[in-house]
């Protein structure tokens, strides 16, 4: 076991593990560590805690002190030059009539760098504006191209729930979630409806899909054939939440389906929830 802090360096964003070098924190301290970007301020989100060494990818490296009043100054300084940058850089962006749009800016802590992350249809050719912006900023230019997911996390907004974006309200990372999710969970496979505001599918598709699959195991899919008290059959529809099964029976295949709850059936031949080609084909946009 290991003794390790969480840090943040994003108010919604990914938890790095790192030494506390035998100092003892809290949730909510503000912290400078070594990163891969340099030397950073991070809030701490995970207070001092034992985990398996199975779980840390090593090396770990150790906090380097606790930030001062001098820090948090520098940091709050840092955010006020990167709303001076945002601008001066949308009308570089404009100036050479580059294809791509701006979405957000970050300084390092210690200055050494600045990210300038944007969106983009296709490649963008931005060399003469990153000669452009480390002429006036006189430091290291990084741009990065990010998804509309990111933008949507970075920017924020209300989904179609009415609620603000889960990923820019809690999630620290992104969840894979896919067309076959959204099949099984018994949804309408129309991209209005699956879909978020950014274009891809919801992350809340994740959130019940355990349920979902649990249920899966004990419910005969629709096309499964079972065994019911009035005979064989077919099932033609199915509620995974309420258990009901439709079941088209053998015997009387035009008259009007038999209702019958999953303890009352016999499985025979389970049946699988597919998306067929044309329906990935249609809807594989919006994985990405």
């Amino acid at each position: 076991m290991t003794c390790i802090i969480g840090v943040r360096f994003k108010e919604v964003g990914k938890i790095y593990y790192f030494d506390p070098d035998g100092k003892k924190l809290k949730k909510g301290d503000y912290v400078i560590v070594e990163t891969s970007r340099g030397i950073e301020c991070g809030e701490v989100a995970m207070a001092n805690r034992e985990v398996s060494d199975k779980s840390i990818s090593y090396p770990l490296k150790k906090l380097i002190r606790i930030a001062d009043e001098n820090d948090i100054k520098k940091m709050n300084d840092n955010k006020a030059k990167e709303a001076r940058a945002f601008e001066i850089c949308t009308q570089k962006i404009k100036a050479h009539q580059l294809k791509m749009k701006l979405v957000n800016v970050e300084y390092t802590f210690d200055n050494n760098k600045i990210l300038f992350y944007f969106t983009a249809d296709g490649r963008v050719d931005f060399r003469e504006l990153v000669k452009d912006l480390a002429y006036i900023f006189k430091t290291r230019i990084e741009l990065r191209q990010i998804g509309v997911r990111d933008e949507a996390k970075m920017l924020g907004g209300l989904g179609i729930c009415g609620r603000p974006f889960c990923c820019n309200s809690f999630l620290g990372e992104f969840q894979p979630v896919s067309i076959k999710m959204a099949k099984e969970q018994g949804m309408s496979l129309n991209p209005v409806k699956i879909s978020g505001t950014c274009g891809r599918l919801m992350c809340c598709l994740k959130y019940e899909q355990e349920a979902y699959s649990d249920l899966l195991k004990k419910t005969p899919k629709i096309g499964a054939i079972v065994d019911t008290p009035d005979g064989k059959g077919t099932v033609e529809d199915m509620n995974l939440i309420t258990g009901k099964l439709s079941v088209s029976l053998n015997k009387s295949p035009d008259a009007a389906l038999r209702t019958y709850n999953v303890s009352e059936v016999k499985l025979i031949k389970d049946a699988q929830i597919r998306v067929d080609k044309s329906e990935f084909e249609k809807l594989k946009k919006l994985e990405k």
